[in-house]
């Protein structure tokens, strides 16, 4: 699918680039963001964006009519696991009638399947978000900023119609990625990988399997994002961990305990993770026992994407603190839970932005 730009949507994407990383400078953010407004959806429907963004920037993939995102297209005889579609999560099964009702969790009809080699062809655009991001920073004063791309798990969860194994599919997308990864990190920005995939792939997968077959089968998808990131600078990579960004109850949800040390296996220097969250907030805990490794920093989730509630800032300031209690103020970032927009109204994300300002103020660290 070729993505028209003309002079005029270019003129206009710069500008909306630049007028968002002024508006978060304003409120105090100290690590800005494009907004990730080069991935615009193109579908008014959940990961209508990853669509559009798939298929102007990797070739080898078709549309096709289906609601499953999963890596095979057929139960696998060697019992290895496998992703099943959007309707057959477990929880949504469970909560049927609630994603029904309120029709949560909307599901694209028309989504992009594996039907030939992987291969990157987004330079044009990656160059572009690059442009953007460093004219706005230039113009708003401020440090480098950083820009997001999917990693392999990620993109390996679009049906395969073309690779011999899930793990050939996983590879090919990591060598493909690797292109874009090396793009931002040439330029002298910050690289995000966003992986909701290393804890969300538990629910995508039925009947529910053991910890110890959903580790492993993870942890191809964690090899192969290392190699996609080898010889790339750690402290300029942070990786970005969460349960997916759909509104619902997340009762099957898996507990962070049994992935985050996996996560900490990551060639990044910085790990983001959901922990305000009501149901993973009590998850800090977890840092109690668990090491994280010299030079290393955590960027916990302290505002989040499910509720419209604006957080207050002495709840934000004790978020971070128990963190920075545990691993010491230098090495917390406080972050969102996960992207805010189009999760939450624009006013009430720009209000809860303010929210995690004015709590990092009290608890004195960075944002």
């Amino acid at each position: 699918m070729t993505i028209l730009r003309t002079p005029e949507f270019d003129d206009l994407l710069g500008r909306a680039v630049t007028s968002i990383v002024h508006r978060q400078v304003d409120a105090g953010i100290t690590q800005v963001g494009d907004g990730e407004f080069g991935k615009a959806s193109a579908e008014p429907v959940d990961f209508g964006a990853w669509w559009s963004y798939s298929f102007s920037r990797f070739s080898g993939l078709s549309r096709t009519q289906s609601n499953a995102w999963n890596s095979s297209p057929a139960p696998r005889a060697d019992g290895a696991l496998q992703l099943t579609s959007f309707r057959e999560r477990r929880d949504r099964q469970r909560f049927a009638d609630f994603y029904s009702e309120l029709n949560t969790g909307r599901i694209a009809s028309i989504a992009p399947s594996v039907t030939g080699r992987v291969s990157y062809t987004g330079h044009t655009q990656v160059a572009s978000d690059i442009a953007n991001l460093q004219a706005a920073t230039d113009a708003a004063g401020t440090g480098s900023g950083f820009l997001t791309s999917v990693a392999p798990g990620v993109a390996a969860r679009l049906s395969n119609h073309f690779y011999e194994s899930d793990e050939a599919h996983v590879w090919a997308w990591a060598e493909a990625l690797r292109e874009e990864y090396r793009a931002i990190i040439d330029a002298g920005l910050i690289l995000q990988i966003d992986d909701p995939s290393m804890a969300e792939n538990w629910d995508a997968i039925n009947p529910e399997p053991t910890v110890e077959a959903y580790v492993a089968f993870t942890r191809v998808r964690v090899d192969a994002l290392n190699w996609a990131l080898r010889g790339l600078p750690e402290d300029r990579i942070r990786f970005h961990l969460c349960w997916g960004s759909w509104h619902g109850p997340h009762t099957t949800d898996l507990e962070f305990r049994h992935i985050a040390e996996l996560m900490l296996q990551v060639n990044a220097g910085a790990y983001s993770f959901e922990a305000g969250n009501p149901r993973h907030e009590h998850e800090w805990r977890i840092w109690e026992d668990l090491t994280l490794p010299d030079e290393k920093l955590l960027l916990p989730g302290v505002v989040g994407h499910s509720s419209p509630v604006v957080e207050h800032p002495e709840l934000v300031a004790e978020r971070i603190t128990r963190f920075a209690s545990l691993v010491g103020s230098d090495r917390v970032i406080a972050s969102t839970d996960c992207g805010l927009g189009g999760r939450i109204h624009a006013d009430i994300a720009w209000a809860k932005l303010e929210a995690l300002v004015e709590g990092s103020r009290l608890a004195h660290v960075h944002r």
